[in-house]
């Protein structure tokens, strides 16, 4: 079983940037493909960015195409979201997640507990 634990989030200024860190537990972290999702108040939680194991294909929301970054270092077991160019509409709790392969099909067996991230206009 892996465990997930996030962080760097925060609160930004509309332009800003921040960079997220999830780091994986129990299990390494090149067995899985990640992704990050988010959850804004008041809205559903939705697919941000994903990574394949080896960190050669990344998959993003159309809404944080060139603004934001997927990457990975597996071996300090760790996955990152660099994200740039903040938007208010960026504010959300961001989460790491699992996949159930080492390419991202979409099945996420494990997440994160969140870290909180405002971007204030």
């Amino acid at each position: 079983q892996v465990q997930l634990g996030e962080s760097g989030g925060g609160l930004v200024q509309a332009g800003g940037s921040l960079r997220l860190s999830c780091v994986a537990s129990g299990r390494a972290l090149s067995r899985f493909a990640m992704g990050w999702f988010r959850r804004a108040p008041g809205k559903e939680r939705e697919f941000v960015a994903a990574l394949n194991w080896s960190g050669d294909s990344a998959y993003y929301t159309d809404s944080v195409k060139g603004r934001f970054t997927i990457s990975r270092d597996n071996a300090k077991n760790t996955v990152y979201l660099q994200m740039n160019s903040l938007k208010p509409e960026d504010t959300a709790v961001y989460y790491c997640a699992a996949d159930r392969s080492t390419v991202v099909v979409g099945d996420y067996i494990a997440w994160g507990q969140g870290t909180q991230v405002t971007v204030s206009s």
